[in-house]
């Protein structure tokens, strides 16, 4: 395995947490997947912290990502974080599911680098109040 760019990002919950209550904003249909609001909705007293989370890790995928093109252009000119998912494996570990424009351009990644595809993403949250973390490994096999 080859590690080609790893990505950090940090939320802080609290600010993150008046985004989410703010009733006028459509941040959190705009960001997450229907599957990643039902998760977090599921444990009610940890929703800010699993979409602070998966917010985290959605950016910390977008800075890999863009690590491992350095040199090159964007692949895309906007990025839909909705196609940027966190799932769960049945037990407990968090991993990546990446869809549409955001998979193709992973796969197109690997051909211009030269590397076998598919292309991985490690995923690893962290949550402690007032933040939430994730790291993010783009590796190539």
């Amino acid at each position: 395995m080859t590690t080609l760019a790893v990505g950090l990002d940090i939320v802080t919950t609290t600010t993150f947490a008046e985004q989410l209550a703010d009733g006028a904003s459509a941040f959190v249909d705009a960001t997450f997947t229907a599957r990643e609001q039902r998760d977090a909705a599921a444990a009610a007293a940890l929703r800010v912290q699993r979409l602070a989370g998966r917010y985290a890790a959605k950016e910390a995928f977008v800075k890999a990502w863009s690590g491992a093109r350095a040199g090159r252009p964007p692949a895309l000119e906007t990025v839909d974080l909705r196609e940027i998912e966190v799932v769960d494996d049945g037990h407990g570990r968090p991993a990546l599911r990446l869809h549409g424009s955001v998979a193709t351009s992973l796969d197109r990644l690997s051909a211009e680098l030269g590397v076998a595809a598919p292309l991985r993403a490690h995923l690893s949250l962290s949550h402690d109040p007032p933040t939430a973390a994730a790291v993010v490994v783009l590796s190539a096999p």
